[in-house]
């Protein structure tokens, strides 16, 4: 039986308050403008032109402007924040697929279900924690599936001396099972028009075992206002006290920023159908500049033209020396 929450408002739960089942709904919904694409779209940069161009949009896909894949994403990863306010570190995106690509004027509403808990082992020095993976579930305002997908978070334990005896395997979460089927976004999509507007390499022209580097940088900026557009109440990315003395950036600004370059060294990308996994491997702070490379690790022609092409963007931080912070595995829908 799924059991509703029943924290406090404003709070939000630590891990010793969380039960495998329980349920939260409480996140806003968030109606999907233009002024809200036009804020995100200057923070992380988006470059696909299906969200950019509503008249080729209408050419390509029949309908109204779509929204761009990553605002999607970071409104449902912002609602699930609800259960993650006191969150310490996300390990683990995966399994991320869409089922259907919302249009401006679409609310967007978000149920995120805890799937799994495992307590950490004590560390000396250290306030314990927990990780707890979650189900996250996105539907329009007719109730229409849009995205799904796993996340797991580690929190702090609201009782320093708790034992939860929580000790679920989380390694197989979000994995396994059927292959997911990232037709059903781009069907009835004709890529064509996309592919006479845009430049080599398209989808045809791409092999498994390419590397591609992305010439330029990024530079990380207006993090905690992405934070607060996205409805992320983590408190990591606002509070620089609850980050250990220094604020953390949101991890899918990073995404986003790496969906940017994927752009620019792909134009013929037309949007994002789903990722395999996204994995931090450090934390990325304001003022940083990232750079990635973009693997290419499988693709699958489409009977109309096009294809679905697996990619592999690999980000690092400038420093002395450089950090890698990212790496994500996605299906990208290329003309």
């Amino acid at each position: 039986m799924v059991r509703s929450s029943a924290i406090p408002a404003g709070d939000g739960p630590f891990f010793d308050d969380l039960v495998v089942g329980q349920l939260f709904t409480s996140a806003p919904g968030v109606t999907l403008s233009d002024g809200l694409a036009a804020a995100h779209q200057a923070i992380v940069g988006d470059r696909l032109a299906l969200a950019l161009d509503h008249a080729l949009c209408h050419e390509v896909t029949g309908g109204g402007p779509v929204v761009s894949p990553a605002l999607v994403w970071d409104v449902a990863i912002g609602q699930s924040t609800v259960v993650t306010r006191h969150v310490r570190a996300n390990l683990f995106y995966r399994g991320l697929t869409f089922r259907r690509a919302p249009v401006l004027g679409d609310t967007l509403r978000t149920r995120t279900e805890v799937v799994g808990l495992r307590q950490n082992r004590p560390r000396p020095g250290r306030a314990p924690t927990g990780l707890a993976a979650l189900r996250v579930t996105t539907t329009d305002q007719k109730d229409r599936p849009v995205l799904d997908f796993w996340r797991c978070a580690m929190l702090p334990l609201r009782d320093q001396a708790a034992r939860t005896g929580h000790a679920d395997d989380l390694d197989g979460i979000g994995q396994g099972g059927d292959a997911p089927d990232y037709h059903p976004v781009v069907s009835g999509w004709r890529l064509a028009p996309y592919a006479r507007r845009s430049v080599a390499p398209r989808a045809a022209e791409l092999s498994p075992g390419q590397r591609i580097s992305v010439a330029g940088g990024d530079v990380v900026s207006s993090a905690p206002e992405l934070a607060r557009l996205t409805l992320n109440v983590a408190a990591v990315h606002h509070d620089a006290a609850a980050g250990g003395g220094e604020r953390l950036v949101y991890g899918g600004h990073a995404i986003g920023l790496a969906l940017s370059q994927a752009a620019r060294a792909l134009p013929a990308l037309v949007t994002v159908a789903g990722w395999h996994g996204c994995d931090h491997l450090g934390p990325v702070r304001e003022g940083d500049t990232l750079r990635s490379v973009i693997d290419v690790e499988r693709v699958d022609l489409l009977a109309d033209g096009g294809g679905l092409v697996h990619l592999r963007s690999l980000v690092r931080a400038d420093g002395e020396p450089d950090r890698d912070v990212l790496d994500w595995r996605y299906v990208a829908v290329l003309a």
